[in-house]
């Protein structure tokens, strides 16, 4: 794990590629089962995760501020040693915001990310605030995510430009809002094509977020398999590759409604391979697997699997 002792510079890493967001596992009970997390972040990196993201499907939103740094803590320490950790920290109040950041930066996060408040529409004078505040408090590079996918409004582009403009390489962003390859393209223009750019579409955009400049994807931990393989297919061009895995994965994608869609089958989904041992999800909610559904999502996942082994050897 990267040194934090105190008096001692921090060694940045490099934040790109294939950053899954994990999910939290609960007991029965709903606590947090701190060993398949463990078990969840050492299978994410020897599929060939670039790093980890503690996010919205990690639950932080059901999360007391206890649980949110107990779980940024272990997961610094169980994936710092593996690849770079990044750490959600948006709050309903800049105050815990500054707090969710301070915290992270102190357990070892190589960087921390930030939704807007959702309770609230901010007004962008207040939301320039909210994120100055964030990026003041820390040295680590700041994510600005616009989670409107799930929850709150669309951040508009010319304030994200005003953030590049004003703190440079301490900003990179995560844009959500749709039309999601349209505003990635509008944010890159805005900023003279130098903003460092994440895709969030849980892989469903993530072709063509590619072909418009980003450096990385944070989907869920689920397909993980899958959005490897893709994200080499980019690298390497293999155009029928690309498609042969995508298309099975913006279909499963596009079947799951909401943040609670995600949660529902990415938990089936870590079951299934043998990663968690339940899908418990912190309630109340607002997506539940039916029977036809979860056919459809074993078919597709299978047709996703087919793809990625087909050329493995």
């Amino acid at each position: 794990m990267q040194d934090t002792s105190p008096g001692l510079p921090r060694k940045p890493r490099t934040l790109r590629g294939v950053l899954p967001v994990f999910q939290t596992p609960f007991h029965e009970d709903e606590s947090i089962d701190l060993v398949t997390l463990e078990r969840e972040i050492d299978w994410l990196y020897d599929c060939g995760a670039d790093g980890i993201v503690m996010a919205m499907v990690s639950e932080v939103l059901r999360l007391s501020t206890d649980e949110r740094e107990l779980l940024a803590e272990h997961a610094c320490r169980l994936g710092g040693e593996q690849g770079v950790v990044i750490i959600s920290v948006g709050a309903e109040s800049t105050h815990m915001a500054v707090r969710y950041a301070r915290q992270a930066e102190s357990a070892g996060a190589d960087a921390v990310m930030a939704i807007p408040p959702v309770s609230i529409t901010a007004i962008d004078s207040e939301l320039l605030r909210y994120y100055e505040r964030i990026i003041e408090a820390v040295e680590i590079p700041v994510i600005i995510q616009d989670a409107s996918g799930y929850v709150g409004r669309p951040m508009p582009v010319e304030l994200l430009a005003k953030m590049r403009a004003a703190f440079g390489d301490r900003v990179a962003f995560k844009p959500e809002a749709t039309p999601i390859g349209p505003r990635l393209t509008a944010l890159r223009e805005a900023t003279g094509e130098t903003a460092a750019v994440f895709e969030g579409s849980g892989g469903i955009a993530l072709v063509d977020s590619f072909r418009r400049g980003i450096i990385g994807t944070m989907p869920g931990a689920d397909l993980i398999e899958g959005i490897v393989a893709v994200w080499r297919a980019l690298e390497a061009r293999d155009e029928r590759r690309i498609y042969r895995l995508s298309l099975p994965i913006s279909a499963l994608v596009a079947m799951q409604s909401g943040l609670d869609g995600f949660l529902a089958v990415e938990k089936y989904l870590l079951v299934k391979q043998g990663v968690f041992a339940n899908t418990v999800v912190r309630g109340p909610v607002a997506f539940q697997l039916d029977e036809e559904t979860r056919e459809e999502v074993d078919r597709l996942f299978d047709q996703m699997m087919e793809a990625v082994r087909e050329d493995e050897g």
